[in-house]
């Protein structure tokens, strides 16, 4: 598999079968923040984001924020929904990835790891050795170094 590649690339969270997982070991979710599940820059989650934490702590998964995002906002975010979390994680290095892992005491072969970005979620997912999968951005709203980005992301995938 090309390390830029991801695992799985669905329309939505809903296309995530969080059981089918759970039953081939995995038992944790690294998630990125901002239009993945929130809208970019805002503090709350998609009602589509809300349903899938319920789905995935029904599950037992062991979820964990880990976002280029903000500290300050991060850290609300991930207290009103009780979620460890790691921002700004300078995703794609390795660093936040494996303390993600650390500290929820999981092998990087038990985590999914979901996003909205092809250089920063699912780059770094795939070079620790988690399952990533993509998302489409929740919103067109976003960080300008983001939107070029996107534009690398969209002839590479081309």
């Amino acid at each position: 598999m090309n390390i830029i590649t991801p695992a799985l690339s669905v329309k939505s969270l809903n296309e995530i079968n969080l059981k089918k997982y759970w039953d081939t070991g995995k038992r944790g979710i690294i998630l990125d923040l901002d239009n993945t599940i929130t809208p970019w820059n805002e503090m709350e989650l998609s009602q589509e984001a809300r349903s899938f934490l319920k789905e995935a702590r029904t599950l037992n998964y062991k979820i964990f924020l880990l976002t280029n995002a903000q500290q300050k906002r991060t850290e609300a975010i991930a207290q009103k929904y009780a979620v460890s979390y790691l921002a700004p994680a300078f995703k794609p290095r390795k660093a936040g990835f494996l303390k993600a892992l650390t500290l929820m005491d999981l092998k990087s072969e038990q985590v999914l790891v979901i996003g909205d970005q092809i250089f920063t979620d699912i780059f770094g997912g795939n070079r620790v050795g988690c399952y990533t999968i993509l998302v489409p951005p929740i919103s067109q709203k976003e960080f300008f170094g983001t939107k070029f980005l996107r534009l690398l992301e969209t002839f590479i995938r081309k």
